[in-house]
């Protein structure tokens, strides 16, 4: 982007609008528009690699008939698997693709900066893992790139951190308003999970991109809900009891979704292969479930939509819940890249039917139909996994187009997030982020001293001594030691640390310097940090003893000696980020 013509445009903005509420709300009104075009290529781009894998939906339904053929559903997630390591190997950033977690992670703490690279990169792999049946979800990939490029635009204009964040939220609104024709869900999913709060500063330009993405949406795509349905309604008030039962079978099967994720993740990395080839091993079991399960396939809206219209038999729907649950978890662990909300609608459609008929065999007359069962079961899933009851809400109301089932959906959707918050604690984005160390559980404010980044503060004027070390040694090494202390190791191994007053009469009395050696004066301490510990890890740390510097050790198992922490660095870092959480509190208001 031209900076000469970035900052005119900028200056002639802010001298016509005065007020940054407008000002801002323009910047989102193109940010949306880019957005919108974008998440149209995005889409077409998973069809041009379903078209080029020969996994349309016509074709693998066909396949499933009188021409079936294995190669047809196994080979392509393989394929497709191998492309899609190779790619996040080699063209990513730390060999890891941008998703949800990461836009929430760059709106928290990362002061609405998302890299430019890593979010077309992702957008790529996604396309093409949906596209050769990863069974993934299209929303996250749909959302991270919105927010990727209005963080690219927000740096461009050098808008503050505030506007960042907001226009990081435009672009997930236009982002999801133009891949589901879902405006109100749109505002709402950026409101409550990527900026964190419901801020009236922020709520036009959000607004502004969703409307402007609804409208791309609606002349490519047409004006119609992403899924067909009969009406439905409640028949008997008495079934809000099973609604709430169903709200929390649906959460403890997302908490299963949530942390079996990290758990493959990590069965993945035992296995000890190169990482391109993961993504490849993780297609082959797909594969071979698809021979016979084929709607696991993919984003599986097919599939959603035959639950919601009741054309599965009570057996049908328990199985391709199971399989869906395990191909979902096999290919977020394996490393394709993808979301989750299009699985847990897959997983709540089937899981809400089955239910719909536990209920209806002993009270028929008083049942609701299954479709119905299955619409609050979508809703109940996605909630939990999500994270986000509001936005998951609307957004079933607007992909269904029908609005009847406003109460048993509701019922369901607040047992399943109570059920979850309450065994559980956070969503599947949040539960991911914490795995990497950004813990964001009591609010995105609470990343801020949480966030690992104390590698920034680590200084390297210190002085290390081996236990076995002479006396005369360690005199030298006090008085050259910039702090007045020497940090002491054994086997390579930390050990403690020595300072000129440890030392005693030693320091002066020399007659002793054959019998003695360093190991016998060193103070045993456990005072340090290891280098992935986080700020408020540090404040803890000093504050339990009285030594300005501590060693900073590389990991548990190897304790080795990578630098030293100053307790003052420390304390200027606290009051920072302390600023930080006051302009986060200001920023929703």
């Amino acid at each position: 982007m031209n900076k000469h013509l970035v900052l005119k445009i900028k200056r002639r903005l802010s001298r016509t609008v005065r007020d940054q509420n407008i000002y801002l709300s323009l910047i989102s009104l193109g940010v949306g528009a880019v957005v919108a075009f974008a998440s149209v290529i995005f889409r077409d781009s998973i069809s041009f690699f379903q078209y080029l894998f020969s996994l349309s939906t016509q074709q693998i339904y066909s396949a499933m008939g009188d021409n079936f053929s294995i190669w047809l559903v196994a080979v392509p997630p393989v394929v497709g698997g191998l492309i899609v390591g190779f790619v996040i190997k080699y063209f990513t950033k730390e060999g890891r693709a941008n998703g949800v977690a990461e836009v929430i992670e760059a709106s928290a703490v990362g002061g609405g900066k998302m890299n430019m690279q890593n979010g077309l990169v992702s957008a790529f792999a996604s396309a093409l893992s949906i596209g050769c049946g990863a069974s993934v979800g299209r929303e996250g990939p749909a959302v991270q790139l919105g927010a990727t490029l209005a963080s690219y635009v927000g740096e461009g204009l050098k808008l503050d951190r505030n506007q960042c964040r907001i226009l990081l939220g435009a672009g997930a609104a236009s982002a999801i308003a133009a891949s589901f024709n879902a405006p109100f869900a749109g505002v709402f999913f950026a409101h409550e999970v990527i900026i964190g709060h419901y801020a009236l500063t922020a709520f036009a330009p959000v607004a502004v991109a969703a409307i402007i993405g609804t409208v791309v949406s609606r002349v490519y795509f047409g004006d119609f809900p992403a899924f067909t349905i009969s009406s439905h309604q409640i028949e008997s008030f008495f079934e809000l009891p099973a609604f709430v039962i169903l709200g929390v079978v649906c959460a403890l099967i997302a908490i299963v979704l949530i942390r079996s994720v990290p758990l493959t993740q990590r069965l993945f990395r035992f296995l000890k292969v190169p990482i391109w080839l993961m993504p490849a091993i993780g297609g082959s079991v797909i594969g071979v479930f698809a021979i016979w399960f084929p709607e696991i396939l993919g984003v599986g809206y097919e599939a959603t939509n035959k639950a919601l219209n009741e054309e599965y038999a009570f057996s049908a729907l328990l199985t391709l819940l199971i399989m869906k649950l395990i191909a979902t978890v096999v290919c977020l662990g394996s490393g394709f890249v993808g979301g989750v909300f299009s699985p847990s609608l897959f997983m709540g459609a089937m899981l809400g039917g089955a239910f719909g008929i536990i209920v209806a065999w002993p009270f028929p007359e008083l049942a609701s139909s299954l479709g119905s069962y299955s619409i609050t079961g979508m809703g109940a899933m996605a909630a939990a996994v999500l994270g986000a009851p509001i936005s998951t809400t609307i957004m079933i109301f607007e992909l269904t187009g029908d609005y009847r089932l406003t109460l048993s959906v509701l019922v369901a959707v607040v047992a399943s997030t109570i059920i979850t918050r309450s065994l559980h604690g956070q969503s599947y984005f949040l539960w991911m982020l914490a795995h990497r160390g950004v813990v964001l559980q009591g609010g995105h404010e609470v990343g801020v001293l949480n966030r690992p980044d104390l590698k920034t503060l680590i200084r390297q004027d210190h002085s290390i001594l081996n236990g076995e070390d002479s006396l005369p040694s360690l005199r030298e090494s006090l008085v050259s030691a910039a702090n007045g202390e020497v940090f002491i190791t054994q086997g390579g191994r930390f050990f403690g640390r020595l300072m000129i007053s440890d030392m005693g009469k030693l320091a002066f009395d020399k007659k002793h310097d054959k019998q003695k050696s360093v190991i016998d004066l060193v103070t045993v301490t456990d005072l340090f940090v290891y280098e992935t510990d986080t700020l408020e890890n540090a404040v803890e740390v000093f504050s339990g003893g009285e030594d300005p510097v501590v060693a900073v050790l590389d990991a548990p198992d190897t304790k080795k000696i990578v630098g030293c922490l100053h307790e003052r660095d420390v304390i200027r870092a606290q009051l920072s980020y302390v600023r930080q959480l006051e302009r986060l509190r200001e920023d929703e208001h």
